[in-house]
């Protein structure tokens, strides 16, 4: 891989010519990035796919290849990308419809809009992969005549499809009303009765480890029944029963699906599995008392869950932030907090519920002001990045805690380039700070100089459009590749740098 060719065709600042001159020369890695160019024309898009033939479903995908460029016969993947978007011919559909490459008709089945003799064909394949892909994205007609296949792979298909009719998802949750299954993958490959140990050291995992059949083609049905609880399109009285089925792992699936009635929720939150009462956690459709509960559980994953409730009370989140690990995301109810809620929250007595606060982003300047000069680091920390801050904030924020803040001070979009310079200059170092810097918009040509005498920084530094042009230049030799890449794709690298380094290589 030539890292410094794949940085130069990155570059948003190369020239045409030199984009001309670049293809003539791709291979699989370089035509790989100037596939992703967005001003890419369609002439060089042509060119790129004749060079390197893969390139095209790259192409393809990103809307640089018509059906017109497209030979199906000799480039079959890029015009199944064209189906795919809705942008082939149904004449190509027909084509691999009968394709002896069972990959190409499964990758058809999955094409939305294909003409109904082709699914027909699709849904009568020999290759049940086929059937069961089609049976995934098909019409609910279709689909509900897949749900009596005899093969349960297809019918399980059909049940993650949210086009299949509701009754039909209803049957393949309980069987009434279809035929037994009569195969399934495990027993196609397998003599039953066969498990599949969890912890088999087969490394091709097929099947599945935990995969079984008894005949019943058990570990099949349940995955099928699983993914029907999942389908917002099953019946809600369909899966109000699974709240006391044996396999935890179709009560999880119970547990996250909104708008079931509150005594469904309620036995699944006395549930034995703590898996099964965080998802329930997390479900906005649990009400107070359910949440009142699950507060109090003794599985901090389930209290963690909780505190990322949309509809948590917040007198419910303060309580949680003293006794629960809640991460570093915003939690949606903090995020959807009123004005009011807000500032009754940035003063509260707790500083880890001012830390929480303190993680958005829109907060009322006055507020915003208030928590930068909270006693408490970490809030100091969380209200650092903050936009708006003034230098004389930001600056008194780092006097105070140094090396604790002084991270999130650089990630400030506002800092300004003095500040950047000094934080580029802390001692002691601080590694995080570097990384801010090198990637910030304010960053100087000082700053950025003192960034790469870090390792982790060196890379993000040399792609800083702000970096001298002789150091850009300098660094396209550097021994580390991430390094060398990232300074070829530097905006800032002169065209006549470009333009030597394809002369160089003779390009």
């Amino acid at each position: 891989m030539n890292h410094v060719l794949c940085g130069l065709a990155a570059n948003v600042s190369l020239p045409s010519e030199l984009v001309d001159r670049l293809i003539a020369v791709a291979d699989a890695d370089i035509a790989a990035v100037l596939a992703d160019r967005a001003d890419l024309s369609h002439a060089q898009a042509l060119a790129l796919a004749s060079r390197v033939a893969e390139s095209a479903v790259r192409l393809a995908y990103a809307g640089r290849l018509t059906a017109a460029d497209v030979d199906p016969v000799a480039q079959p993947d890029v015009a199944l990308v064209l189906l795919d978007e809705g942008a082939g011919s149904p004449q190509w559909a027909r084509l691999f419809a009968a394709d002896p490459v069972v990959g190409r008709r499964e990758k058809l089945a999955a094409c939305p809009g294909l003409p109904r003799d082709v699914v027909e064909m699709l849904a009568a394949d020999s290759d049940v992969r086929v059937v069961a892909e089609l049976a995934l994205w098909t019409t609910p007609d279709v689909a509900a005549r897949l749900a009596g296949h005899p093969h349960a792979e297809v019918r399980r298909g059909v049940a993650a499809n949210e086009a299949t009719p509701p009754a039909v998802l209803a049957a393949l949750l309980t069987g009434q009303g279809l035929p037994p299954a009569q195969r399934c993958l495990v027993c196609d490959r397998e003599v039953t009765p066969f498990e599949h140990e969890p912890r088999c050291p087969r490394a091709d995992r097929d099947p599945l480890p935990g995969a079984c059949c008894d005949g019943s083609h058990e570990s099949t049905v349940r995955e099928t029944q699983r993914t029907a609880l999942g389908n917002p399109a099953t019946p809600t009285e369909a899966v109000a029963g699974f709240a006391e089925h044996a396999s935890p792992l179709l009560r999880r699936a119970l547990a996250a699906r909104p708008g079931l009635p509150s005594q469904v929720y309620g036995r699944l939150a006395v549930d034995p599995h703590p898996a099964v009462r965080a998802d329930l956690a997390e479900n906005p459709s649990i009400d107070d008392a359910l949440i009142h509960a699950l507060a109090t559980d003794p599985d901090d994953d389930v209290r963690r869950r909780l505190a990322h409730n949309p509809h948590v009370p917040l007198d419910v989140l303060t309580r949680l932030t003293g006794t629960t690990r809640i991460g570093t995301a915003l939690p949606a109810r903090i995020a959807a907090a009123s004005p009011d809620e807000v500032e009754e929250l940035a003063r509260s007595p707790n500083p880890d519920v001012r830390m929480l606060v303190a993680r958005r982003r829109d907060l009322p300047p006055v507020t915003r002001d208030a928590l930068a000069t909270d006693p408490d680091a970490k809030v100091v920390g969380s209200i650092a990045p903050h936009p708006g801050l003034s230098e004389a904030r930001l600056r008194a924020m780092l006097a105070r805690y140094g090396v604790q803040v002084a991270a999130k001070v650089a990630a400030n979009p506002d800092a300004p380039p003095a500040l950047l310079e000094d934080l580029a200059r802390h001692e002691p170092p601080v590694q995080k700070a570097f990384r801010e810097v090198a990637r910030h918009r304010n960053a100087t040509a000082l700053a950025l100089l003192t960034c790469l005498t870090d390792a982790r920084a060196r890379p993000m530094a040399a792609g800083h459009p702000a970096l001298p042009q002789p150091v850009i230049a300098e660094l396209l030799t550097d021994a580390a590749p991430r390094v060398a890449e990232a300074a070829a794709a530097n905006p800032s690298l002169p065209l006549a740098v470009m333009s030597d380094l394809l002369a160089r290589l003779r390009l």
